[in-house]
């Protein structure tokens, strides 16, 4: 016997609207909605128990009264979903994120007898071709772990553990405070944020004054902090990056309000304290295993270094064009990869939110070539048949917990809050591509501090316009 949905198919249109975004409009005619409706309701019917009818007698026209607008939402969400996994199959496209669905489409319901439309956007793989990367030459920076390095990390471990202590002011570098803060945008006349909970740290000496606040890089945070005490309120400008991921901030004057309630700052703990926290014999062994933290991180950088090489080589290679304004959710995921990768390489987390604020604050050509290599690596990806399996995605968890000193299970519930997983996937996909590029690549060893000066080299020429 012929179904209503094997009868009349859905009615599916794909619209190009940009060279990496599809349209997809949806009509699903009214004899598969109606079909679909009364599944739904008779399974209901089957398994509720409504007081004074037994299981499965619930007379029909109570059940649709009672649950009725719950039942064809949810047969809405079924609906939809199925309709364009079989849409995007039908259709051969490759999706590179989560559908989104139009405004026009959020609220539309599920009406007996008629046909049901709805339009999704999404972004889809573009088309581009892969130069030949066999025999790239790469450097590989060398360093060997020396007792200064070894001393600089347990120095930097004492403040890690160190005592933190209650201060009141005047406030000077590296004092950590919190309080309630106000953003508000020039020409609004509401608060555009608020908080009660913003952590500030007054920035080393060596930071030239800025310092990272609210994600945003602050020019003349020091000046505002330093020598201030708790029950002051500080006021500072800035300018709203243009690569943010709040388009109402972007290019904006922002005026901040800060009034810190509570202050702290750490004593570092001494040599011994650090034994006796990690639960060594001696100082001699904690130097050892500090030794091995290093070597694993240098590898880790290492690796790092040689990925950035195929990424650079790859964008100079590949060029193709992107939506002419990044939405919101593109430069969210970009900033997501970047936190997760970083994470991954030990860096810590007050850094991380400060190299994060500096991305915002990053030209647009930087910001678009890291969404660039996002669709580039996918299509290599895919061409070579590289997976990530969920015990990859386990051990890069487990990496991220031990570099950041936490356990596992609050690595994963942070990322599982954040939807942090997926951008971890991603991260993984990306390293194994790039990895298997190197493979194949003509690889040489230079000294770490002549690596460093090209780094430096490079960067200069990026922010002088030069690349």
């Amino acid at each position: 016997m012929t179904t209503a949905t094997e009868a009349t198919p859905n009615t599916v249109v794909v619209e190009e609207t940009s060279p990496t975004t599809r349209r997809i409009t949806v009509t699903i005619p009214a004899e598969t909605v109606d079909e679909r409706i009364e599944l739904s309701f008779g399974t209901l019917q089957a398994e509720s128990a409504l007081p004074g009818f037994r299981k499965g007698k619930a007379p029909r026209h109570l059940l649709e009264k009672r649950f009725g607008g719950a039942i064809l939402k949810e047969t809405r969400t079924q609906l939809v979903a199925d309709s364009y996994s079989k849409a995007i199959e039908e259709k051969s496209i490759r999706p590179v994120s989560d559908p989104e669905l139009a405004p026009e489409s959020r609220d539309a319901e599920l009406v007996r007898g008629k046909p049901f439309h709805f339009v999704v956007d999404v972004e889809v793989l573009p088309a581009f071709d892969i130069p030949a990367y066999e025999g790239l030459e790469i450097k590989r920076p060398i360093i060997d772990v020396a007792n200064e390095h070894i001393d600089d990390e347990i120095l930097r471990q004492r403040y890690r553990w160190g005592t933190p202590n209650r201060i009141d002011g005047p406030f000077e570098n590296l004092d950590r405070m919190i309080g309630h803060a106000e953003v508000t945008i020039d020409g609004a006349n509401d608060v555009f944020f608020k908080t009660d909970d913003a952590i500030a740290v007054v920035p080393a000496k060596e930071d030239e004054g800025k310092g990272q606040f609210l994600g945003l890089i602050i020019d003349d945070l020091e000046k505002a902090l330093l020598g201030k005490k708790v029950g002051d309120t500080v006021t500072f400008t800035t300018t709203g990056p243009e690569q943010h991921e709040r388009e109402e901030v972007r290019g904006k004057k922002l005026t901040i309000t800060y009034a810190p309630r509570a202050a702290e700052r750490v004593a570092p703990t001494d040599i011994p304290g650090l034994v006796d926290r990690f639960g060594l014999g001696s100082e001699e062994i904690l130097r050892e295993q500090i030794k091995f933290a290093l070597e694993q991180r240098r590898d880790a950088e290492q690796a790092a270094a040689q990925r950035e090489q195929v990424f650079e080589w790859l964008l100079e290679k590949v060029d193709f064009p992107l939506p002419a304004k990044l939405s919101a959710a593109q430069l969210a995921r970009t900033l997501a990869r970047q936190r997760v990768e970083m994470l991954h390489r030990g860096v810590e987390a007050d850094v991380v939110e400060r190299r994060l604020a500096e991305l915002r604050a990053s030209s647009e050509s930087q910001v678009r070539n890291r969404l660039r290599l996002f669709f580039i690596l996918a299509r290599i990806a895919e061409e070579l048949g590289v997976n990530v399996t969920e015990q990859e995605v386990n051990g890069r968890v487990h990496q991220i917990a031990q570099s950041q000193g936490m356990r596992p299970d609050q690595v994963r519930k942070q990322l599982q809050d954040t939807g942090g997983l997926a951008d971890l996937a991603t991260q993984i996909r990306e390293h194994k591509t790039a990895d298997r590029i190197v493979q194949k690549a003509k690889v040489s060893d230079v000294p770490a501090d002549e690596w460093n000066k090209e780094v430096e080299a490079r960067a200069k020429a990026t922010r002088d316009g030069k690349k």
